[in-house]
């Protein structure tokens, strides 16, 4: 071996909860299994923007914890109860195409999911792939949906 030390491989995976997420999720734990690579799976979560008044009694909801939730569930989606120790999770407060961006910094691959919906409405709601595709430090892949609606 050289002088430098050999790191491993890392890729990076985004998940928000929804089918399309986990799918990718999926992909990204097939590629790590075939490179040797490590996985890091990022949730992202922000406090929601209120206008004018804003809630802030006891009753209002723990947005890191329900990211862990979201995480977790998704975990267990694929891993069942037993996780492999190459696999890294993290709820990260902030914008998701930004945490996935500053995440992927490093990183071998950045994999998020699609939700397939394109054009003009992708453009409207604002895409996190959309923003990752043209963002990040490296890599990226899109997953698309399994089967795409007709």
């Amino acid at each position: 071996m050289s002088g430098s030390a050999s790191r491993q491989a890392r890729i990076v995976a985004g998940v928000d909860g929804s089918p399309e997420s986990v799918h990718a999720l999926r992909w990204a734990i097939r590629q790590a299994e075939l490179t040797g690579a490590g996985l890091q799976v990022v949730t992202a979560w922000q406090y929601p923007a209120f206008f004018g008044w804003a809630p802030s009694d006891a009753a209002s909801p723990d947005y890191a914890q329900l990211a862990g939730r979201t995480l977790d569930d998704a975990l267990h989606q694929v891993f069942g109860s037993g996780r492999p120790g190459w696999v890294r999770a993290q709820a990260i407060e902030g914008h998701p195409a930004k945490v996935l961006v500053d995440t992927a910094v490093g990183a071998d691959l950045l994999v998020v999911g699609c939700r397939g919906y394109g054009g003009l409405t992708d453009t409207l709601l604002g895409s996190v792939s959309t923003y990752c595709v043209h963002h990040a430090p490296g890599p990226v892949t899109v997953v698309r949906p399994a089967k795409r609606p007709h």
